[in-house]
């Protein structure tokens, strides 16, 4: 930990050396203008591989960055990201030589992780025709690696947090990467999201009117009157009442 402690004042040295206000700057708050979901994997670190700087890209990471619907953590950062600051650019990002990928088409037990590991399974069911044809175990574990990317990429249009946003003025981008540890690249797997709109009968929701209402501020109120106010009223009311009666007996009579 010292290491860490004497690494830590060093770069704050260099960061003010170059930028005396540069931790000012931070500390005013951020608008980072991409959400990085990736690999929880410590060979890829967020910002040295997209070449980002404090303040740049939000972070959520996880085990072979995954998009779980019941992710409250990850919904969480999502939501935020989308609805509070605002991100342009939202990135799935695996990379080649993923352990959870690996020990996920894998037989063996790990544990508690299994659980985590039975949503890349799914993604081995979903696309077990075209993983069956890749003889060499290394090219179709490199190829699992990019349909998780895909399936992941899908996952996030599926919630709806990222269909709200659709609608809005400036929607986010979503990209599908897989990062290749062995030189270093990130490569863009195009992901196409359209085909959710053979299935939005599905998938596709939108907020309840009820929901809306709730969003909605309610009608000022009119003031409560003093009890005195309303006694001198009642009691107004009831003499204008009583000669009005009067003045029919009157004219009856």
């Amino acid at each position: 930990m010292e290491e860490i402690l004497a690494n830590n004042r060093k770069w704050v040295e260099e960061k003010m050396a170059q930028d005396p206000e540069y931790f000012n700057r931070l500390a005013t708050g951020q608008k980072p203008r991409y959400l990085f979901i990736g690999c929880s994997d410590s060979r890829v670190p967020a910002s040295a591989i997209t070449g980002t700087g404090p303040g740049e890209m939000f972070v959520h990471r996880n085990i072979a960055n995954l998009v779980v619907n019941s992710d409250m953590n990850l919904l969480s950062v999502l939501q935020y990201a989308v609805e509070v600051l605002g991100v342009q650019d939202i990135m799935i990002v695996g990379h080649y030589g993923c352990g959870g990928v690996a020990a996920a088409a894998s037989n063996k037990q790990y544990g508690l992780i299994d659980n985590w590991l039975t949503n890349i399974r799914d993604v081995i069911r979903l696309h077990e025709t075209e993983l069956l044809r890749i003889s060499d175990e290394k090219n179709r574990l490199r190829r699992l690696v990019d349909l998780n990317v895909i399936e992941q990429v899908r996952n996030l249009a599926k919630t709806n947090i990222i269909q709200n946003a659709m609608r809005s003025e400036n929607p986010p981008r979503l990209h599908g990467l897989v990062y290749d540890i062995h030189d270093g690249v990130l490569h863009n797997l195009e992901v196409k999201t359209d085909m959710l709109e053979e299935f939005v009968h599905i998938y596709g929701t939108e907020a309840s009117a009820q929901s809306e209402a709730a969003a909605q501020p309610e009608p000022a109120t009119q003031p409560e009157e003093a009890p005195e106010v309303t006694a001198e009223k009642k009691k107004a009311k009831a003499i204008k009442s009583a000669e009005e009666q009067d003045q029919l007996m009157r004219k009856v009579g």
